[in-house]
């Protein structure tokens, strides 16, 4: 049996929304080693480096993949129209899409994480 877009994009948000979930405890299992960090005197030690860099990496390539997605349903408007669909843009599949494809990368990135410091302990 086929999946039809709209169940498609239901679970990709569903599996983005359980893997978004585990940012707090992801926060939690992070704090003793910051906790040890900062009491070392370092600046920045390799778990802050980490964190830090993790963070602006999956924001900019959430931004980049949010615009790419506008930009696919942009180029879509009017074989939308002339085939008798409501375009993407008006319908809020468009936004719908860029808003998943903008969670991706922050998602993929929260769940690697969990993976990785769990583990560490």
């Amino acid at each position: 049996m086929r999946k039809t877009g709209k169940s498609r994009r239901v679970q990709e948000a569903t599996s983005i929304g359980g893997d978004l979930m585990l940012a707090p405890m992801v926060a939690m299992m992070r704090l003793p080693l910051m906790a040890m960090d900062a009491r070392s005197g370092q600046p920045w030690s390799t778990e802050t480096a980490r964190a830090v860099n993790e963070k602006t990496v999956a924001m900019a390539e959430g931004a980049f993949a949010a615009h790419m997605s506008f930009l696919q349903s942009v180029s879509r408007f009017w074989p939308e129209v002339f085939s008798g669909r409501t375009p993407s843009l008006f319908n809020g599949v468009a936004a719908e899409r860029s808003i998943g494809a903008a969670l991706k990368p922050a998602s993929r990135a929260v769940k690697a994480n969990f993976h990785r410091l769990s583990n560490k302990a």
